[in-house]
């Protein structure tokens, strides 16, 4: 977001191609607002005018437990 102390980070369970057409929308004016859903079901809203760019990134596991890195 412009203007912001810093990015913010949503993991969501909506799929990539969901995200990137909702931003899309956003970005196009057909919507005031950018609305997306973590994964807990809170619904985040970002004003369309305020996107400063969007990375999408693929699911990673996480690990569990004690090993070496």
């Amino acid at each position: 977001m412009q203007h912001a102390p810093r990015e913010i980070v949503l993991e969501s369970g909506q799929s990539a191609d969901e995200v990137e057409r909702a931003v899309s929308e956003a970005l196009a004016g057909k919507t005031q607002l950018l609305s997306l859903v973590d994964e807990h079901g809170r619904k985040v809203l970002v004003p369309a005018d305020r996107l400063a760019y969007v990375e999408l990134g693929e699911p990673a596991p996480r690990k569990v437990g004690f090993g070496a890195l």
